[in-house]
């Protein structure tokens, strides 16, 4: 696989620095039940990488230390660690949100079959990834036969309340575009969403979070052997919007790896960035229960410039609608 990491530093994008540490998001670990085209993480079936137990129990100890409010539960396919749902029931004991992004198809892999119920009984959030409303382009993106898996996952949610008028069981969808381009007006697409999946197959979902893809990692290296990769470089920088430096997600999450390692965000985790300290050492959660984040440099390159273009992207979608 070709390697972009190394054409996105030094970079021109603006410095920027932390305020309050509000999300945790954590990668429970790369295996995942799919290989999508678009994955910065390069998650699939044959990865081993999975956090431990000794390592979970850190992260709740930085939750209580830090006063942490969200959880950001991420892989691959986070439900394929064994220690999820022990993660999902310490968090929501302590009153902490907890947000599961789900491909939806793990909802049909084996030892999966209550784990849709158990979403629903902890009051998880669920972040689920549908790339598009067309039976096409999702396989194109994701393999052949995900788009039937994610419309009855989606389906089997709607059953248990998730996404329902007056229902507290949130489910939001998430929107990448299939290629070297910025993601269309996010109100825009989201109505669309919403007529399309209500009239063809009786889904309701509450929001849609559209998010671009990132020069890095499996993304990275299409465009690079396509030949792309600086005309869309050129259009992330182009497109750049100052007031979107405001709201950026690193100002207020930090990513923790499989391991326990920081990271400002999970693109920086992906290109093996860890949160500036010092040379050659690597923070990990164990060393910074008590530490003080406001005011930190985040970690800049090329590649932020995906965070800023257009209306912004973060994990919660567009930053400026």
């Amino acid at each position: 696989m070709l390697d972009t990491a190394r054409l996105l530093s030094p970079s021109s994008f603006p410095a920027i620095r932390r305020e309050r540490l509000e999300t945790l998001q954590v990668n429970l670990g790369y295996r995942c039940n799919q290989t999508c085209q678009h994955c910065h993480v390069n998650a699939g079936p044959t990865r081993t990488e999975m956090m431990r137990r000794d390592v979970i129990d850190q992260v709740l100890a930085f939750i209580d230390h830090q006063q942490i409010g969200m959880l950001d539960l991420t892989g691959g396919a986070p439900e394929l660690n064994p220690h999820f749902r022990y993660l999902v029931q310490q968090a929501r004991q302590r009153g902490v949100r907890v947000m599961d992004r789900c491909n939806l198809s793990i909802l049909e892999e084996p030892g999966q079959d209550t784990l849709g119920d158990f979403l629903a009984g902890q009051r998880v959030e669920v972040i689920a990834s549908l790339p598009c409303y067309l039976q096409e382009n999702v396989d194109r993106q994701r393999g052949k036969g995900v788009y039937d898996a994610s419309i009855r996952g989606l389906q089997s949610l709607n059953h248990l309340g998730y996404g329902m008028p007056g229902s507290k069981l949130v489910l939001n969808l998430v929107y990448n575009p299939p290629g070297p381009v910025l993601p269309p007006p996010q109100q825009t697409l989201e109505e669309e969403y919403k007529r399309r999946l209500l009239e063809d197959h009786g889904i309701r979902f509450n929001g849609l979070f559209t998010i671009a893809n990132m020069p890095i990692s499996r993304f990275g290296s299409m465009l690079l052997s396509r030949g792309e990769f600086q005309g869309y470089m050129a259009l992330l920088r182009d497109a750049h919007s100052v007031d979107n430096l405001q709201t950026v997600m690193c100002r207020n999450l930090l990513s923790v790896d499989w391991q326990g390692y920081l990271y400002d965000c999970d693109f920086n985790q992906m290109l093996d960035m860890p949160v500036e300290g010092e040379p050659g050492k690597r923070l990990h959660l164990k060393d910074l229960m008590q530490a003080r984040f406001e005011g930190r440099p985040i970690r800049i390159a090329e590649h932020c410039y995906g965070c800023t273009a257009g209306q912004g992207s973060s994990c919660g979608g567009a930053l400026n609608e």
